[in-house]
C-alpha cells in the first residue's frame, strides 16, 4: 500500500483528536489505515472495497458506493473531518460541506488544470480550475492552501486545501 499523501501527512493534525473521519474515494485505504492507527474513528467509502474487505481492516467502517451514480450514502450523517485525495466529482461538493460538523475540517488534495502535460488525469472534468477549492470553501476558515506543480511522488499539478467549517 502506498504511503499517505505528503499534503495529508502535513495537515492531518487539524482533525479533532480521535474524531470521526470520512475518507472519500479511499482506494486501497492508505489514509484510512493511517488515521485508524492514530486513534481516529474512520469511515471509508469507494466504488470497489473488495480489496479492503479481503485485508479485513478492523475498526474501519467500509461503505461501498458509486459516488458518481448513486445517492450520497451518508444522508444527514456528519463527520468531524473529511479527507479527499486524488479524486474530483464536483456534484459532491455540497454533500461534502453538509457532511462536515460545524468546526469540522476538510483536507482536499487533487489534480488541477495543467496536469495534462504530466499525465493522467487529462480530462478537465477531473481537474480543478485555478482557485476552485478556495471558491468552493470560501465560507470556511482556510488554514492551508497550495496550488501548482509538485515534484513528489511524481510531477503533477495539484490543488490542495485544509479548511474548517464555521461553528
Amino acid at each position: 500500500m502506498n504511503n499517505p499523501s505528503d499534503w495529508f501527512l502535513k495537515h492531518f493534525m487539524a482533525f479533532k483528536a480521535g474524531g470521526d473521519i470520512l475518507d472519500v474515494a479511499c482506494g486501497a485505504g492508505r489514509h484510512s489505515v493511517f488515521l485508524k492507527d492514530k486513534g481516529y474513528q474512520v469511515t471509508a467509502v469507494d466504488i470497489d472495497i473488495a480489496a479492503l474487505k479481503e485485508r479485513s481492516f478492523e475498526d474501519i467502517t467500509l461503505v461501498q458506493a458509486d459516488l458518481e451514480a448513486e445517492a450520497w450514502p451518508f444522508g444527514d450523517q456528519q463527520f468531524d473531518g473529511i479527507v479527499v485525495v486524488n479524486y474530483l466529482w464536483r456534484p459532491l461538493f455540497e454533500e461534502l460541506i453538509n457532511s462536515l460538523k460545524p468546526g469540522g475540517v476538510i483536507i482536499f488534495d487533487t489534480f488541477a488544470v495543467g496536469n495534462e502535460r504530466f499525465g493522467r488525469p487529462r480530462n478537465p472534468d477531473f481537474l480543478l480550475r485555478q482557485g476552485e477549492l478556495r471558491d468552493v470553501f470560501a465560507g470556511f476558515d482556510i488554514q492551508a492552501w497550495e496550488e501548482g506543480v509538485r515534484e513528489k511522488p511524481s510531477p503533477s499539478v495539484r490543488q490542495s486545501i485544509v479548511a474548517r467549517k464555521p461553528v
